[in-house]
């Protein structure tokens, strides 16, 4: 969001599925910087709204250029908390607009869009305390001037930092709208084969990389459950999931074929893709969900065989966390797909590790293993293992 010199927001911001955010990567690599160019400075994978794109699209914006700050979305809930201006790692980094090796500002890239460095604020880590509770908020709310900490920014960085696991050989699989299946790392990897598929170093806790892929996840059902509530057809999670159960598979989709990326019509984008791909088009709505769960696993276990040549340990289970983690069909799926067990659980991963990290910051933690200790110790997974190859 842009600041004005007055302190007060300028604008709102737009939602990443917002039409102007398509195609603007390609013009992006047209006028500015390339994509090879622009990935060996920050490793992060080009996706249309990234940050970077979004600041070039809006340079000539009213907002943009009376900004006296820009701030990330978390970072602008902590300004609004506290009046103090951060930018919180794992949210920066995200944007590709910091450089992955020195973890800071990418002056040449933000240079390359006509941005000054200081128009952003310090660069933070998860758990730096931004300052108080502004005493005008305090009051009304009957609260005290508590800290106010800058937790893991990027929703993802909070989740991750929740996976109950007690040694690195896993890979996870944050599982919603988007599916983003990856490793953790202590350093970024940028080289041919992380270029190649798109995959994207994004900022961790306690100096950790989220070495991963986003995938599209069950946006694209959760866009035919909506067509078909428009019909007249309105299924809960479970009548959802037991549709597919109870269904064959007819086709299978790219879930992240641009074709599904916002389209008027998601049913009606899937029939398309199924002609134009030489497949049987579904029939029934049962199928239509098992035809893009199964996608989704095919879709993982190709992911996974990626991290399988790019992680130092062997990838010996996946961690689904996040809301999709409730969803025991698809994780038997993954299982089968994927060939090793699924683990399923915190699906609030992303407020448990927030919560964990104000832990860390209050002095009640001592870092990411002990996090992760208390967790695995509190909550219950499910473990999936492969039945059906």
């Amino acid at each position: 969001m842009c600041v004005g010199p007055d302190g007060n927001f300028i604008g709102l911001p737009y939602a990443y599925r917002d039409v102007q955010t398509i195609g603007a990567d390609a013009r992006f690599f047209k006028d500015v910087m390339s994509a090879n160019e622009l990935y060996a400075h920050t490793g992060i994978q080009h996706l249309g709204f990234n940050t970077v794109f979004q600041l070039n699209e809006h340079r000539k914006d009213f907002s943009h250029q009376n900004a006296a700050k820009f701030v990330f979305l978390p970072d602008a809930l902590s300004y609004m908390f506290t009046g103090n201006i951060v930018t919180e790692y794992t949210i920066a980094s995200t944007g590709s607009i910091v450089n992955a090796a020195t973890r800071q500002l990418d002056g040449e890239v933000l240079t390359a869009l006509g941005i000054e460095p200081d128009k952003f604020g310090p660069m933070v880590e998860p758990g730096h305390i931004v300052g108080l509770l502004k005493e005008v908020i305090a009051a009304e709310t009957g609260m005290k001037q508590v800290p106010v900490v800058a937790v893991a920014g990027h929703d993802t960085a909070s989740a991750v930092a929740a996976i109950p696991a007690a040694d690195p050989n896993f890979a996870y699989l944050s599982s919603g709208t988007w599916s983003l299946m990856g490793i953790e790392t202590d350093a970024p990897v940028i080289n041919e084969t992380t270029r190649t598929y798109n995959i994207t170093n994004e900022g961790g806790v306690e100096g950790t990389i989220r070495l991963l892929k986003n995938i599209t996840g069950m946006w694209i059902v959760e866009q035919c459950l909506k067509r078909w509530k428009s019909e007249g057809f309105a299924y809960t999670y479970p009548q959802m999931v037991e549709l597919a159960e109870n269904s064959k598979a007819v086709c299978v989709i790219d879930p992240d074929d641009r074709a599904f990326t916002a389209p008027d019509n998601m049913v009606e984008a899937i029939d398309s893709y199924c002609r134009a791909t030489d497949q049987k088009v579904p029939a029934t709505h049962g199928e239509y969900i098992r035809s893009v769960f199964e996608s989704l696993a095919r879709k993982y276990a190709k992911t996974l065989d990626i991290f399988r040549t790019l992680s130092e340990y062997p990838i010996e289970r996946l961690h689904v966390i996040g809301g999709g983690s409730r969803n025991a069909f698809l994780n038997q799926l993954t299982a089968d797909a994927c060939g090793i067990p699924v683990v399923a659980g915190p699906a609030e991963a992303t407020a448990l590790g927030n919560i964990m990290i104000q832990a860390v910051a209050a002095g009640e933690i001592k870092n990411l293993a002990e996090m992760r200790k208390v967790i695995a110790g509190n909550i219950e997974t499910i473990t999936y293992y492969p039945k059906n190859k």
